[in-house]
């Protein structure tokens, strides 16, 4: 039998590992195979411990042990890639708060099915979080407020009144010559 590594990751610097090292050290995971680190799941893309683990850390009968499937990947794509990366390997995934042994074909049934809810999940979330913001943006206390403006409408107006061309003041203002004609056209179709 091998070794028991572990994987422990919280998505910002403010949040802490300590439940999951906790956790992980309590389903027997050594210090020395304990691999953390404070970085979004989203993507595997710039998560170096587990990049470590996965190139250097687990060998064949070893087991991957993590406390929630979503500390280990949040699209069904990034886990299904890892479960073949760690099968190929010969490696087993056991996770601790979910009813998951890669060991068992109940296990990897069940991994299967919960990797599909926690991406489900994870779209959910990110559309009630888009629904809150497109929510909050018209209101005039809404932090959202977009960029600011790069153009000084005003001192266009006062070129173009002294007979600036519009290219000139596209130059004297250091912005697009499209914007200078867009910021005209706007104001000639309101005014």
């Amino acid at each position: 039998m091998g070794e028991l590594i572990g994987y422990a990751r919280v998505s910002s610097r403010s949040q802490s590992l300590h439940v999951q090292v906790a956790a992980l050290l309590g389903a027997g995971v050594s210090q020395e195979h304990l691999y953390a680190e404070k970085v979004s799941g989203r993507s595997t893309e710039g998560r170096a411990a587990l990049e470590d683990l996965l190139c250097r850390g687990i060998r064949r009968n070893d087991t991957l042990v993590c406390t929630r499937l979503d500390r280990l990947a949040r699209s069904t794509r990034d886990l299904l890639q890892i479960a073949k990366t760690l099968e190929d390997k010969g490696v087993n995934l056991r996770v601790i708060d979910q009813p998951i042994d890669t060991s068992t074909a109940a296990g990897k049934l069940f991994f299967t099915i919960l990797g599909a809810y926690a991406e489900f999940e994870a779209s959910i979330r990110a559309d009630r979080q888009k629904s809150g913001i497109d929510a909050v943006k018209g209101r005039p206390d809404s932090p959202f407020k977009g960029r600011p403006a790069s153009i000084n409408g005003n001192r266009i107006m006062e070129l173009h009144a002294a007979g600036v061309s519009p290219t000139r003041i596209a130059r004297d203002l250091k912005v697009a010559r499209s914007s200078v004609y867009r910021y005209l056209a706007g104001v000639a179709s309101n005014g």
